[in-house]
């Protein structure tokens, strides 16, 4: 699987390490940045694999920052993109299971090494439960739909409400 992933600086060193573990496990890892430690701002890393993910460039992806928080709100800003934050091994598996998470968020000043590596290998190896939680993942979609048609409209100068 090619896995996009990417972080701040407070997330840079869990980064590293789960991209070691991609790799240990047979996947690719598609690094978007930050490159360092050195201050950045999260939105402009996050949202590049996120986009990735969106066009169907990477399977999945997995952004990190200092909580996490951060990066799973720009993560979901993108269409398509259904990014969980998980702070242990039940929202992990619940996150694909239940909501078909393409994307993990991770905060490594919250979740330890083991935890997390615990919480990516969990997501990364359950699947998507279908069944009663498909209907729901459509009504999302759905959503997501409308709002962008919305967007359309207003852009062109059509109602929003039409």
């Amino acid at each position: 699987m090619k896995i996009a992933i990417a972080s701040d600086h407070a997330g840079y060193q869990l980064k590293e390490d789960v991209k070691m573990w991609l790799r240990e496990l047979g996947h690719e890892a598609r690094d978007f940045g930050t490159h360092s430690e050195d201050p950045v701002d999260y939105p402009d890393f996050a949202v590049l694999a996120a986009e990735a993910v969106s066009r169907g460039e990477c399977d999945r992806g997995i952004v990190l920052g200092g909580s996490g928080n951060g990066e799973a709100i720009v993560a979901n800003k993108i269409p398509g993109i259904r990014c969980a934050l998980c702070h242990d091994v039940t929202t992990a598996r619940l996150a694909r299971a239940h909501n078909d998470a393409n994307m993990l968020a991770l905060g490594q000043r919250i979740v330890g090494t083991e935890v997390a590596r615990d919480i990516v290998r969990s997501w990364l190896e359950t699947p998507f439960d279908s069944g009663r939680h498909q209907q729901r993942i459509e009504k999302i979609s759905a959503i997501e739909a409308r709002l962008i048609e919305n967007g359309r409209k207003a852009a062109t100068g059509g109602s929003a409400r039409e």
